[in-house]
């Protein structure tokens, strides 16, 4: 059963929080109609009660009896209003019960719905002005069979539990409502939190997708320019060439299967991947974009790259393969620099450089964004990455990661 389908078992003031903002509607429930007609009948009961005593009184005169019924009768009709008028409701029935005994149920009811429908503050002050008032209908509608003082301490009495019991009710509904709206916030903030770290995944395979597939797709264009600007090349020349396209884009396809992988659930299918680039893989990287045309000049002064940790490694060598690829883009036949240095408890530093295009050339189009995620890359494991343009109108990438001592 929904919260929409049970709604008709709860008071309306909690019935409404269950409904959304544009169905909210202040109506009676079907509970409200139930609990509207109890009260009324047993306020009329009351009230048929105490006109039965009042008749067996032969004293009283009829025309007494009559005006009694009937105002008895318009305070137990006047309780279909205790929800929303409960505070002048009440006055009136205190107002009433002074000198009409038969309104003493509807007085007690319209007391308990003040208690439920407000504030301690007016309920006190009501409460109150009941209590100081309660002498008074002894007074001067005495009962023959109660002595005045057990009348008063009757009226006072019923006029503290029925005040206590509303005060109660109206406690318990507004400690559900609470513990509704903490599990509703509770909810809403696990649902965001499970929004964000989608986002933040999406991010991350977006980012590595970016950096793998940018430097191989960015292979392939150079040699498919090459053939298309030089059909007349030596069949050897076009063979090694289209052997450079095959292999790069069969390494393309391996990079995004293994990224695709990660979005799969355990247990689709075999999750077999190579292993992830370290420092020791960047001579590799630097071998495969030499056959591409460009020229590219290693300088790895790090004793030991096996030992280098592993993320920093991993950074290292995306920082590499970004900024040959961006070099490839923006700066094609020029020469590339890499130069990494440091050790463990030094820190790991690369610094990527490139001069100036010489000549002019068809730019490719980028998306922008592989500097930023270089920054953030060297950002999440400790360190920090800068970037620009220099004196000469080359560009340089320098980045300086964490390298714990042994």
């Amino acid at each position: 059963m929904t919260r929409t389908e049970y709604r008709w078992l709860l008071p309306s003031a909690m019935a409404e929080s269950e409904l959304p903002d544009d169905r909210a509607r202040s109506r009676r429930t079907v509970r409200d109609w139930a609990v509207d007609i109890a009260a009324f009948l047993c306020a009329a009961f009351v009230g048929m009660l105490v006109v039965g005593a009042i008749d067996a009184d032969h004293t009283t005169p009829d025309t007494v009896v009559f005006v009694d019924s009937l105002i008895g009768a318009a305070a137990c009709c006047a309780l279909w209003v205790r929800r929303r008028w409960p505070v002048g409701l009440a006055v009136a029935m205190i107002a009433v019960g002074i000198v009409e005994p038969v309104a003493a149920g509807a007085l007690l009811v319209a007391l308990f719905s003040l208690a439920v429908h407000r504030p301690f503050r007016p309920t006190a002050v009501v409460g109150a002005l009941a209590l100081a008032v309660a002498p008074l209908q002894p007074y001067l509608r005495p009962d023959p069979e109660t002595s005045y003082l057990a009348s008063t301490i009757i009226g006072v009495l019923l006029t503290l539990l029925v005040l206590s019991w509303g005060m109660v009710v109206r406690f318990r509904r507004q400690l559900v409502v609470t513990l509704r709206e903490r599990a509703r916030r509770a909810e809403a903030e696990a649902e965001l939190r499970a929004e964000q770290a989608q986002r933040l995944a999406r991010e991350a395979i977006a980012r590595e997708m970016h950096d793998v597939l940018a430097h191989r797709l960015t292979l392939l264009s150079v040699h498919a320019g090459a053939l298309e600007f030089r059909p007349d090349a030596p069949p050897a020349e076009v063979g090694r060439a289209a052997g450079v396209i095959r292999d790069s884009a069969h390494e393309a396809l391996q990079d995004l299967r293994e990224i695709i992988g990660v979005l799969r659930a355990p247990g689709e299918g075999d999750e077999s991947h190579r292993p992830q680039p370290t420092l020791v893989t960047l001579d590799a990287l630097i071998a495969e974009s030499r056959p591409a045309g460009m020229k590219v000049t290693l300088d790895n002064r790090v004793a030991d790259p096996a030992t280098a940790p592993a993320a920093t490694g991993r950074t290292v060598y995306r920082i590499a393969q970004e900024c040959l690829t961006n070099a490839r883009k923006h700066a094609p036949g020029a020469e590339v620099t890499v130069t990494v240095t440091g050790g463990p408890g030094e820190g790991l530093t690369i610094e990527v450089r490139n001069p100036a295009p010489t000549e002019p050339f068809e730019r490719v189009p980028g998306s922008g964004q592989g500097l930023i995620g270089l920054t953030e890359r060297a950002t999440l494991t400790g360190g920090h990455l800068d970037h620009g343009h220099e004196a000469d109108g080359g560009f340089a990438v320098r980045a300086r990661l964490p390298w714990p001592a042994a």
